[in-house]
């Protein structure tokens, strides 16, 4: 695994200030004893906060046994043998885990540490970050912890959650390369009751506290609990890609082989299904009582709760209205420029969203609505990620060693999911990151649109930096996959415009439109989910807002506002992430002038890790001082 050259930056740049990383060389002089001693203290005291650090592993993923399937962690790493065991949400455990990592962090915070390397520092203070975000809100018992986006405010939703991610890390992630492994699937789906009956307690709880999901957000996740049980037991994709996997186990026997999948079918059929049913009933019951209110502001103490969101996902510390101004600046600027690439192109007719309507029906823009169509596009999007990978190398030094991949959701979780998403790769390499790209509506997916999503979400977007994230095995494993919303998002944007830097979009004026629109698409994001959450839009207000300014697929724009319902404050994290890293590049170059490297920053932004943006800020400052 690569070494992060941030590292070596910052020791620079700690000696130019005057500190002295050497005094622990080796020396002939009698003064050598008494360095030797006080590194030995050092070292003991980093050895503390090293626990402190594995400590955070084995406490979020001991809880999150799915998650650690995910990241394919080692059962060192989580601390027990956890192939086999099944997540639990009961309020109980639930309150318990946030009170062990609220209680971590404050530990980390507070643990001495020696080292005056800035490296190490940051450590401390990313971890204790981290830990908090894990813990969530002190003043919130509600939701529940994500590996992902820290405190998710409703478990039963139709985007996200363990009914939803569970079985798909099952599908996708769980690896049955041999007889124990096919058991350890098999004992896992016998669990479902189990995990089912956790989650309706937890809803129940949060219920109990008046805190109720938005009326729109219940329906889409009966819709999709609907639609997960709706096939045969034996065509559910939790079977099928058992089949698929058992079937390649070479050590095997067919008869061995049938009497497993023989098994997985029992079971679904058994306990998964009986328990979705009993889930889409508890669901269905408490339509009764769901909020017809679209915003986190609706929910007792929801204006706190958002301006938490803010801190935690948007990484500022601005108000919700400067959030929104902002935001309307944004969608005039892009929308000016958008407009002089449709006038050029003839397109003089009506507003900028209008007009990106009409050219959302020209066939030449459109895939087939088939089999065929959906294959041609996925073709479409490796030439893409392709493409772009051979152009890097002059603004990009180091590359990840890890693959990605692109898939389409699966047919189940489509209607809810974005039209685009990324998961990680497994640690050792065996599973790929995977670019997933949402074909329920091909009109959703126009040709000048998809290449700024590739950007987004393969290279150099989140697959590049989450994939560089992982391979910093010096950092502390909760570091190396960092979700800090404004970072990871912010990065990935700001990838879509340094793809048109490179050149990517040149004597493709309709792939720049597309570009631009995507920009836009995140600065009407400031306004709809401050909108939504703040000054108390509906709905149907906020659908009218994105569709008129942007021209996308009603089915896209519907889809986008109900996500931004269920997580609020997610939203503003791509264009507040993306301003920050332009303006640190912006001062940068102006410092620097002849002596910036582009390239030099890519990395220094990358191999740092994710981190909050007060110490992007800061390790930026203290590159600019190495580079004069």
């Amino acid at each position: 695994m690569k070494k992060s050259l941030l590292f070596s930056a910052m020791a620079t740049a700690l000696l130019i200030s005057g500190c002295d990383d050497n005094k622990s060389s080796t020396s002939s002089e009698p003064s050598s004893k008494k360095t030797s001693v006080t590194t030995t203290h050092a070292q003991v005291k980093q050895e503390n906060l090293t626990e402190l650090y594995q400590q955070a592993t084995k406490i979020l993923f001991g809880k999150r046994a799915l998650s650690a399937t995910l990241y394919g962690l080692s059962e060192s790493d989580v601390g027990s043998y956890y192939s086999n065991q099944m997540e639990n949400f009961n309020p109980e455990k639930e309150s318990a885990l946030r009170a062990e990592l609220k209680q971590l962090s404050e530990k980390i915070t507070n643990a001495p540490l020696t080292s005056t390397l800035q490296a190490d520092k940051d450590t401390q203070l990313v971890m204790a970050s981290l830990t908090r975000y894990f813990a969530g809100h002190p003043k919130f018992s509600i939701g529940y912890i994500d590996t992902w986006m820290g405190m998710s405010p409703f478990i039963v939703n139709q985007i996200n959650g363990p009914l939803i991610t569970i079985p798909r890390y099952m599908q996708s992630d769980q690896k049955i390369s041999n007889e124990k492994d096919a058991q350890d699937y098999i004992e896992r789906l016998a669990q479902f009751d189990q995990l089912i009956t956790s989650i309706e307690a937890k809803l129940a709880a949060d219920v109990a506290q008046n805190w109720i999901p938005p009326k729109v957000t219940l329906t889409g996740a009966i819709r999709y609990l609907e639609g997960f049980i709706s096939s045969e037991p034996a065509n559910h994709p939790l079977v099928t890609a058992f089949v698929e996997k058992i079937n390649k186990i070479e050590n095997l026997s067919q008869v061995q082989k049938q009497q497993y999948i023989s098994q997985a079918v029992k079971t679904v059929k058994d306990v998964v299904y009986p328990a979705y049913q009993s889930v889409t009933k508890t669901t269905q019951n408490l339509m009764s009582k769901a909020r017809k209110e679209s915003g986190i502001w609706a929910q007792p103490n929801g204006a706190e709760y958002y301006q938490d969101a803010i801190r935690q996902l948007g990484d500022s510390d601005l108000t919700a209205d400067n959030i929104h101004d902002l935001g309307l600046s944004e969608v005039k600027r892009i929308s000016e420029q958008m407009n002089e690439i449709l006038i050029a192109q003839g397109y003089k007719t009506g507003t900028v969203g209008q007009r990106m309507v009409s050219l959302n029906e020209e066939s030449r823009f459109l895939y087939a609505d088939s089999d065929t169509g959906r294959a041609e596009l996925l073709k479409d999007l490796n030439g893409y990620i392709s493409e772009i990978s051979q152009k890097m190398t002059g603004l990009f030094k180091t590359k990840p060693s890890y693959k990605v991949e692109v898939r389409a959701f699966a047919v189940e979780v489509q209607d809810g999911a974005p039209g685009g998403e990324y998961t990680p790769p497994s640690v050792d390499g065996s599973k790929p990151g995977i670019y997933w790209i949402n074909l329920r509506d091909m009109k959703a997916n126009p040709k000048f649109s998809l290449k700024t999503l590739t950007y987004h979400e393969a290279n150099p977007g989140h697959h590049w930096q989450i994939a560089l994230n992982m391979e910093q095995d010096e950092l502390p494993f909760l570091r190396r996959i960092a979700p800090y919303n404004a970072y990871t998002e912010g990065w990935a944007l700001y990838s879509e415009q340094v793809a048109e830097e490179m050149g990517l979009y040149k004597d493709d004026p309709f792939g720049n439109l597309g570009r631009l629109q995507a920009e836009l698409f995140r600065a009407v994001r400031l306004v709809v989910d401050t909108g939504l959450h703040h000054k108390r839009w509906t709905r149907e207000e906020a659908i009218q807002y994105m569709a008129d300014k942007l021209g996308s697929a009603e089915s896209d724009v519907i889809a986008e506002i109900e996500r931004y319902m269920t997580w609020p404050g997610q939203a503003l994290g791509y264009k507040l992430g993306m301003l920050k890293i332009l303006s640190l590049r912006k001062y940068a170059k102006e410092i620097l002038g002849d002596k910036f490297d582009l390239a030099s920053f890519h990395d220094l932004v990358l191999l740092g890790g994710a981190v909050p943006m007060t110490v992007l800020e800061r390790n930026v400052n203290a590159w600019i001082e190495t580079q004069k």
